[in-house]
């Protein structure tokens, strides 16, 4: 319908609602026409997930106490009275003597400094924490955006199987009815069509139950199309970078470490206090200035284990990072040579197996098309399996080769600019 139409239908104030409205309208059918890309699902998660208010929250968390780090020991204002009751002399309350003081903690040693550069370091690896989190999101959408694109193939292969099921039935029937086939034959025929059938309703469901939970992700509905075409590409996989995210947020934890040593070891450096006051005399109502001050004592020895315990924690961190760069190393190096076999793989049945087969059942059909004992029902039943089987095939090697790719983009963090971006807009 178009925007002249709907003008000379309604009333003007509706055609010209209708008319400003029809472009969006289309923009919108577009899209839908287009089908969602993983891209589009990705963004959707990575703007939509409650687990980016999480970290948004841990964040201020960490900023809160970095402010507070700031803050230097309170001054202290206190009252004391001596004297106030006792025997003999002392026992009247003019005796008392009312001391009114001012004290101040001055920090040493960078104790100040120390707690913001831990703050800062431990805000670093929440963030590095949030993102991790949410690089797990997005590589369970991707595996079930992988899923759901295995589960649209499936339907295709489903469908050719209940048309070749349905074409060589009603051959068999014609031979039946020519008596060079039995009467089993076309019960057999039959059942097999209704076997194919079954599964091309199944494989439907199963296409709808995949795309209802990858639209769960963002909170949608399955009433969406799918971008498939990805689903048939392979592709060589780049290098990974010399900081996978795992890596990021251990060399974080270490970083973190080291400014936490220096906390400790800023303990050791005592802070000294001065007081100030102003003692009243209660005999004579006279009036005295008074100073003072202290200093801890023993400070490097009350405080050893806390240094030990921080150097202790960095070694752990040391370590654990060292593990996690082997690991993820031998991971991904596992996975792409993994998806380089199985992108071997699948080139090697598009072109040797697939047209092969498609041969085969076109000889065998046509061959049981003109009649004759020459070819039975059991050897084009085969043929047509041997196809499916070898498109079935490559669909599950499909399918795992875009499942190790949604780990792979997790283990060198692909996706990691969209959550950059995600966080601008927070």
């Amino acid at each position: 319908m178009s925007p002249p139409f709907c003008a000379r239908r309604a009333r003007p104030f509706q055609a010209a609602l209708l008319c400003a409205t029809f472009p969006f309208l289309l923009l919108a059918e577009a899209a839908q026409a287009q089908g969602i890309t993983l891209a589009d699902a990705l963004s959707r998660v990575a703007l939509g997930d409650p687990s980016v208010a999480v970290n948004a929250a841990q964040l201020q968390i960490s900023h809160a106490a970095i402010r507070q780090a700031e803050v230097r020991p309170r001054d202290v204002v206190g009252v004391d009275v001596e004297d106030f009751a006792g025997s003999g002399p002392y026992s009247p309350v003019s005796r008392t003597q009312a001391t009114a003081w001012y004290e101040r903690t001055w920090e040493r040693g960078g104790k100040r400094q120390a707690r913001i550069d831990a703050g800062r370091a431990d805000a670093d690896v929440t963030a590095q924490r949030g993102r991790l989190r949410m690089l797990d999101l997005l590589a369970e959408v991707q595996s079930a955006w992988v899923e759901a694109l295995a589960a649209e193939a499936a339907i295709g292969i489903a469908a050719q199987q209940l048309a070749d099921a349905r074409r060589v039935q009603a051959e068999v029937d014609r031979r039946t009815a020519r008596a060079l086939d039995p009467a089993f034959a076309a019960e057999r025929a039959r059942t097999t069509v209704a076997q194919a059938g079954i599964a091309l309703d199944q494989a439907r469901e199963g296409a709808r139950i995949a795309r209802t939970h990858l639209a769960g992700y963002w909170g949608g509905g399955e009433d969406y199309r799918l971008d498939t075409s990805p689903f048939n590409a392979t592709t060589k996989d780049a290098s990974a970078g010399e900081q996978v995210p795992d890596v990021s947020l251990l060399s974080a934890t270490l970083d973190a470490a080291d400014v936490r040593i220096r906390l400790a070891e800023s303990g050791n450096v005592a802070d000294p206090s001065a007081r100030i006051g102003v003692r009243h005399f209660g005999d004579g109502n006279d009036v005295a200035l008074m100073v003072g001050g202290s200093i801890p004592l023993g400070s490097r020895s009350a405080n050893r284990a806390n240094i030990d315990r921080a150097r202790a924690e960095r070694l752990a961190a040391e370590a654990e990072l060292a593990v996690t760069r082997v690991e993820s190393t031998r991971e991904i190096n596992r996975l792409t040579a993994e998806r380089a076999a199985i992108a071997t793989e699948v080139a090697r049945i598009d072109r040797e197996v697939l047209p092969s087969a498609e041969r085969a059942v076109t000889l065998v059909e046509s061959g049981f098309r003109r009649g004759g004992t020459a070819f039975t029902f059991l050897e084009v039943s085969q043929t047509q399996q041997a196809a499916i089987g070898a498109r079935a095939r490559r669909i599950e090697l499909l399918r795992r080769y875009h499942l190790s790719g949604a780990r792979l983009d997790r283990l060198t963090g692909r996706h990691t600019p969209l959550l950059s971006s995600a966080e601008i807009r927070q």
